[in-house]
């Protein structure tokens, strides 16, 4: 058996003990293993080190580049909504320019939407259904108005537009929290066109048609949450938005004065209100100049 042992002689000083200290030859190769050992432990962990740098840089530059065009996607976003909001500004003002001074395409009685509308309801009764048949047939008189220009022969006399038919009481009581017009979103702070005014009720405040028509819509209609929507004739529509429920059915009759529903605050509503509109052939108006008393 092998006993060779490696000596080291420790001198502390000119007055002290001499010391020696003996090891096995293992133990010095033991020792020189874990050096080694520790040299490429140090040196993977280095290199690790060195390529996390490196990918946190990356990630650190996607990210700012990201930023970089999230930033710019939001300000192309509210160029874009800016310049939708001051579009259909003024589409809603060449429309009622038109209308007050009848030309062009404003003098035309859109073809109504409730013809469609009752031809869709397949389970009305025999009288309801003969009712509605009637005043479709009193609007469709009405679109049958040759649009414009002298020497245009038309096809039945001028017929005025009935005083039921123009939306001009209030569909609730209440206070206007928003107008008609350009205006910062509530709900995300952006900037964007309000197509009619917010009117501010307790829940389940009545809420009545502005005017005689048909209904064409009612129920859940993306942001405006429970809507209504009737058709008055000569192109005039109005929109209740925000509805808790809903009393009528598309194809119904409804008078002004009607209950057709009740406040409430569904799809995009900060509280409870009545979000209301009026459209002259398909373009938003200021309600406001219909709201009397």
């Amino acid at each position: 058996m092998d006993k060779r042992f490696y000596t080291f002689l420790i001198f502390p000083g000119a007055h002290g003990k001499l010391r020696r200290l003996t090891i096995p030859p293992y133990a010095i190769q033991a020792a020189l293993v874990f050096c080694a050992i520790g040299v490429v432990t140090v040196l993977a962990l280095g290199t690790s080190y060195a390529r996390m740098l490196l990918k946190v840089s990356d990630y650190n530059n996607v990210r700012a580049e990201r930023e970089a065009l999230k930033t710019q996607y939001r300000s192309l976003e509210n160029v874009v909504s800016r310049t939708n909001a001051k579009l259909d500004s003024l589409q809603s003002l060449a429309t009622e320019v038109a209308m007050a001074y009848g030309f062009g395409e404003a003098r035309r009685a859109r073809f109504p939407q409730s013809v469609i509308a009752l031809a869709a309801q397949t389970n009305t009764t025999v009288d309801s259904g003969y009712h509605a048949s009637l005043y479709a047939f009193n609007i469709l008189k009405s679109a049958t108005l040759a649009s414009s220009g002298p020497g245009v022969k038309k096809l039945v006399p001028t017929l005025p537009i009935a005083q039921s038919n123009i939306p001009s009481i209030w569909p609730v009581r209440g206070r206007v929290t928003a107008g008609f017009g350009e205006r910062l979103d509530p709900l995300d702070g952006e900037g964007a066109f309000h197509a009619g005014v917010d009117i501010a009720a307790a829940t389940g405040t009545e809420v009545e048609s502005t005017a005689d028509g048909i209904v064409l819509e009612a129920g859940p209609d993306a942001g405006y949450g429970k809507s209504v929507l009737i058709d008055h004739g000569y192109g005039i529509t109005t929109r209740y938005g925000h509805l808790s429920r809903i009393d009528v059915v598309v194809g119904q009759e409804v008078k002004r004065g009607e209950v057709i529903g009740a406040v409430g605050m569904t799809g995009r509503a900060t509280g409870p209100h009545l979000h209301y509109e009026v459209h002259i052939q398909d373009t938003p108006v200021n309600p406001a100049k219909y709201l009397h008393g």
